[in-house]
């Protein structure tokens, strides 16, 4: 029998903010709390009405995946219907959440997203939840191979991406800064290579944050983002102008995962000394804040983003 949902009103320990992974997705939002009561015809749903549309689709599984009795909901769920892919792909997913929360054995999930993979051979969603696990506890030849498998299926993946650059950040780190580190030629080249209107455009703002994120754990750049020269530099300073002005005029905001690169945005530009054009960044992002890359290197992210955002506003 799968464990009852927690009851109404029971005392937790909560963080001093929790983040939303859904982000503005009111729909997914819906899905996930009606899933943590066990009514995963919800789930079930939503991911039909998502279909083929790759990146929101990610986002809407790992987000779902999330919920700490996914697992046991949904294989209620395949009880009920043993060939829905979606219900297959979602079990997955939550497997690996599992094996990252080291409360299920690695090999267990890899075989979960194989045998989703097998079902939908079209869906990049089972590599995706493949790379994740392996962009945390796998070998380097795995990871690219993971991440072709992904692009093989859908060539621009958001997260897929993502993924990727923070993994490549974290080479040579005894080298120190590099403006060739490999890390921004993969971000470049991607950039290039998506469609005019993708967010990939912003993926070098991503690498420049990720490398930041690496650098100063290693204690090679200031811990104070704002007085690092990692920011200020010339190649800093062209990333950080190319990618705002793409957003300036960039139309598709109904991109599931555009605000995580607002927040990427945004940040960069506090570190960067660009206050207007922070502000309205954080006029867009409104309450939305993601984690990353808020914490980098290791700070409470919340109310770093809050002291950012209130600063660039004129309200601290």
């Amino acid at each position: 029998m799968p464990p009852p949902p927690p009851p109404f009103g029971r005392a937790r320990k909560r963080a001093a903010h929790a983040f939303d992974a859904a982000l503005d997705d009111a729909e997914l939002a819906a899905a996930r709390s009606a899933l943590a009561q066990g009514r995963w015809q919800t789930a079930r749903s939503l991911l039909a009405r998502t279909g083929d549309d790759w990146d929101r689709r990610g986002h809407r599984v790992t987000v779902l995946a999330q919920e700490p009795y996914c697992v046991a909901w949904t294989r209620d769920w395949l009880l009920a219907e043993p060939d829905s892919v979606d219900a297959a792909v979602l079990l997955a997913l939550a497997q690996v959440r599992r094996a990252l929360r080291g409360k299920q054995k690695p090999v267990r999930a890899r075989e979960a997203c194989h045998t989703a993979a097998a079902l939908a051979p079209a869906d990049p969603t089972p590599w995706l939840g493949l790379l994740m696990l392996e962009s945390a506890l796998g070998a380097e030849g795995e990871v690219r191979r993971l991440f072709d498998e992904v692009r093989a299926r859908y060539a621009d993946h958001h997260h897929a991406h993502h993924l990727m650059v923070a993994r490549l950040a974290e080479h040579r780190v005894g080298a120190g800064p590099d403006p060739l580190h490999e890390v921004y030629d993969f971000a470049n080249e991607a950039a290039e290579r998506a469609p005019a209107d993708s967010p990939l455009a912003i993926l070098p703002v991503i690498a420049h944050a990720e490398r930041y994120r690496v650098l100063a754990a290693a204690g090679h750049e200031p811990r104070d983002a704002a007085a690092s020269a990692h920011w200020t530099g010339r190649r800093a300073r062209q990333v950080m102008r190319a990618a705002f002005d793409w957003w300036l005029e960039w139309e598709q905001e109904g991109h599931p995962r555009r605000l995580i690169d607002l927040n990427f945005l945004a940040h960069a530009k506090v570190c960067e000394g660009r206050g207007a054009e922070a502000a309205a960044l954080f006029h867009r992002i409104g309450e939305h804040a993601t984690p990353s890359p808020w914490s980098y290197p290791d700070r409470d992210p919340y109310p770093a983003f809050r002291a950012a955002r209130d600063t660039a506003l004129g309200m601290a």
